[in-house]
């Protein structure tokens, strides 16, 4: 297929380039010239603006951005908007809020625009091989870019979720998933190095990587963050959080949904804040090996 991509960052970059092995054609933009000119040299066309981009499209186009979730996905949308024809399709594979996803999507389909929100997970490794992605909006739409979704992911690692706002509600609730299942491995170790036996992490976490019920890809992250280092001593425990946990929070408030695991994982990283521990070290170096997560080393 030949589509738009639009947004190079750590993500959309190693997207991007997924797809170019895959045997598609892209026409690639984004606000760094240098992004543009390494994608170009990997068999991309470079554009030099939305406008130029849109104008190399077949008919019907198809879009997928990977810009920063608000204001950045408004100003993009409201550009391209004004290019793009009825029957064309713009998906937003950001991190988008799911209400701002179902108010766009009604926005662009006044114009006749279809308009797909993908959640999007895998970390930069699952963008780079074959990514997780769940995709909300109109189901026509959907099975026009079935054949795109199939090889930028993972074998089942897509699929309809509904209708519009649901890729993103659903990719929302995973980070809130995400985050509860990242520190309850934090906290687990945290209670390991506490205790009087001398354990050595790295060996317990290659030992709960293989065959145990909670192996699985996250602890794979961890044997690698201790094979770095044993103690994590290079990491400060502080923990960002990008979003998603809130706004899964704040939806199970609105719904009276209890979730308080996932809330209190939400508080833990705001504590990580004034005070730290092994378990934050641990949720740091798990946000840096799956995303690449900025963290801050210890001074």
């Amino acid at each position: 297929m030949k589509i738009g991509f639009v947004g190079l960052g750590k993500m959309g970059f190693n997207m991007a380039q997924h797809l170019l092995e895959c045997g598609h054609d892209l026409v690639v933009f984004d606000l760094s010239e240098n992004a543009i000119a390494s994608l170009a040299e990997k068999g991309a066309v470079a554009s030099t603006s939305l406008q130029d981009l849109s104008a190399m499209l077949p008919s019907p186009r198809i879009i997928w951005l990977m810009v920063p979730a608000g204001v950045p996905v408004d100003k993009t949308l409201d550009t391209l908007s004004a290019l793009l024809q009825p029957g064309d399709i713009v998906i937003d594979g950001g991190n988008s809020h799911y209400t701002d996803s179902e108010k766009r999507a009604q926005r662009l389909n006044e114009k006749g625009i279809y308009f797909l929100d993908a959640g999007t997970s895998g970390g930069l490794e699952g963008a780079r091989r074959g990514a997780c992605i769940m995709v909300g909006g109109a189901k026509s739409a959907y099975d026009l870019v079935a054949p795109l979704l199939k090889d930028m992911c993972v074998e089942n690692g897509y699929g309809y979720m509904g209708g519009s706002g649901s890729g993103h509600f659903a990719k929302m609730v995973h980070n809130g998933v995400e985050y509860g299942m990242m520190q309850a491995i934090g906290e687990g170790f945290n209670l390991l190095a506490s205790s009087h036996h001398d354990f050595n992490l790295e060996e317990v976490s290659r030992v709960w990587a293989n065959g145990s019920v909670i192996r699985g890809w996250l602890m794979d992250l961890v044997v690698r963050a201790f094979q770095r280092d044993p103690k994590l001593e290079f990491l400060s425990g502080r923990i960002a959080d990008s979003g998603e946990g809130r706004w899964t929070v704040e939806a199970a408030l609105e719904q009276e949904v209890s979730i308080p695991v996932i809330a209190a994982s939400l508080f833990s990283r705001y504590r990580s804040r004034s005070e730290e521990n092994l378990s934050d070290r641990v949720v740091s170096a798990l946000r840096y090996e799956f995303g690449g997560h900025p963290f801050t080393e210890k001074p």
